[in-house]
């Protein structure tokens, strides 16, 4: 099937509410523009410098979608992911919040739709708050207080190498802290978003409660390294 056709079968299969994201990390500006002639909304990217250049590539089409920033975000880079992007969803500290929101003042932005990124396996080789609310809880109650973030929610990767049903206990966990995190009724927060499960796990992420999936592979085909 074509990128159009995937995406088309995947939406009606998917429910409603969960919004589709995808990862287009490796992929080409035609290659995306389908996915956004066939209906697509949001696109995530991981690295700063294919955002760049898919963002000015795509020209004013880029008006029709929200760009999320999906990748670890270096400080060196928080300036561009500001310029070419809508929303970050790997806040991974309170040093990084306060840091976006810095920039942000000098920036175009108003107000920032952000999630913080939680390392639910507590891997070594990824980025991310610990899996203990307390942490996030910290992470949470200062972008609340900063003037230019809104904190959305919440979003991880599963461990790489785990079957679906393997990572199931993960994203549960996930759904807990989120749900947590929303009866705290911080101010200036709408947590809303619970960004989890990507081409090989989405199912079961969606069963868990996550309402937005990364998807790659699953509509794209195999990643051009």
């Amino acid at each position: 099937m074509s990128i159009s056709e995937n995406y088309i079968k995947i939406r009606q299969e998917i429910p409603s509410h969960v919004t589709i994201v995808a990862a287009v990390k490796t992929k080409t500006t035609p290659e995306i523009l389908e996915l956004i002639d066939a209906g697509i909304k949001d696109i995530g990217e991981n690295y700063i410098q294919e955002l760049e250049q898919v963002s000015g590539e795509l020209g004013t089409r880029k008006n029709e979608i929200t760009m999320h920033m999906i990748g670890h975000l270096q400080s060196n880079k928080i300036n561009k992911a500001l310029k070419y992007c809508d929303t970050i969803q790997t806040i991974d500290s309170v040093k990084k919040a306060i840091a976006i929101n810095n920039k942000i003042e000098n920036s175009s932005k108003i107000i920032f739709p952000v999630l913080i990124s939680v390392n639910i396996a507590e891997e070594t080789a990824k980025h991310g708050v610990a899996p203990d609310f307390e942490e996030i809880q910290k992470v949470a109650e200062c972008i609340s207080q900063q003037k230019y973030l809104k904190l959305e929610g919440l979003m991880t990767l599963g461990p790489f190498g785990h079957t679906p049903e393997q990572l199931r206990p993960y994203f549960k966990k996930m759904k807990q802290f989120n749900d947590k995190l929303r009866l705290l009724n911080l101010p200036n927060t709408e947590i809303k978003t619970l960004s989890m499960g990507m081409s090989n796990s989405y199912k079961v992420a969606i069963e868990e409660g996550s309402n937005m999936v990364r998807l790659g592979t699953i509509l794209l085909g195999p990643r051009n390294y």
